[in-house]
């Protein structure tokens, strides 16, 4: 079935659920048994509340000052091996983090750094952003991070980027204003597709010269994928946002 003769988002499930197509991998290789221990063991303590809509089918908020205790709340979506998440987490440890991320393989890798880092200011969401977008609250989020996004490279696939409206409008609702939404990316058509999206969604470009997106930020760890990214010879782009409001 090709993207147009899917049902659209206006479209819902007999639960309420808008149809919401979901592209990329859900489960990789085989998880390791530390891996599978770890998802049976932790994941459902590092939950940040009822996401699905099968145990919140009336969408309410989450309550992130009971969850936090009243801290700054960040978002990391699709934070892949979670290095970035855990580095973050354990620099600010006055501030809680909330990672979204679909990819099992992933959120098993994540599940292992907060064991050893021993952080207690992490929530994993182990699903579509969209999702737990949906029951943020508005204005609950202080600092958001898309860092290397599965970069769909093929024209026709552009729309499944998660620089597209569809996203950036949610994303933009549960920011506070003045919030960063940072970007990393190494794929040229993608910071193209970012600075002509990200605007639109109500916000602002911060870079004042070319080392603003040549250089990474002062507290960046680089990742496995931006490794992989310098060894193919592909130059990494920091982009730094401000929501407007």
């Amino acid at each position: 079935m090709s993207d147009d003769q899917k049902p659209s988002a206006a479209e819902k499930h007999a639960s309420g659920a808008p149809w919401r197509n979901f592209y990329g991998r859900i489960k990789g290789k085989h998880l390791k048994p530390s891996q599978e221990r770890y998802l049976a063991e932790d994941l459902e303590s590092l939950s940040p509340g009822p996401v699905g809509w099968d145990e919140n089918p009336d969408r309410l908020p989450l309550d992130l000052d009971g969850l936090f205790g009243g801290q700054d709340v960040w978002l990391e979506v699709g934070f892949g091996g979670g290095e970035h998440l855990v580095h973050q987490a354990k620099s600010n440890p006055d501030v809680s983090i909330i990672g979204a991320e679909p990819y099992v393989n992933g959120v098993a890798m994540l599940l292992g750094k907060i064991r050893a880092a021993k952080t207690g200011n992490i929530a994993v969401h182990p699903g579509d952003a969209r999702d737990l977008m949906d029951v943020l609250p508005p204005q609950s989020i202080s600092r958001a991070f898309l860092l290397y996004p599965d970069p769909w490279p093929k024209a026709r696939h552009h729309r499944r980027r998660f620089v597209t409206q569809e996203h950036l409008e949610p994303l933009a609702r549960v920011l506070k204003p003045g919030a960063i939404f940072r970007v990393a990316t190494d794929i040229p058509d993608y910071v193209r597709q970012t600075l002509e999206e990200v605007p639109q969604a109500g916000f602002e470009w911060l870079a004042e010269g070319p080392e603003d997106w040549r250089a990474p930020w002062g507290d960046w760890i680089s990742t496995r994928y931006e490794q992989k990214a310098l060894r193919e010879g592909r130059a990494p782009h920091y982009l730094t946002f401000r929501r407007l409001g």
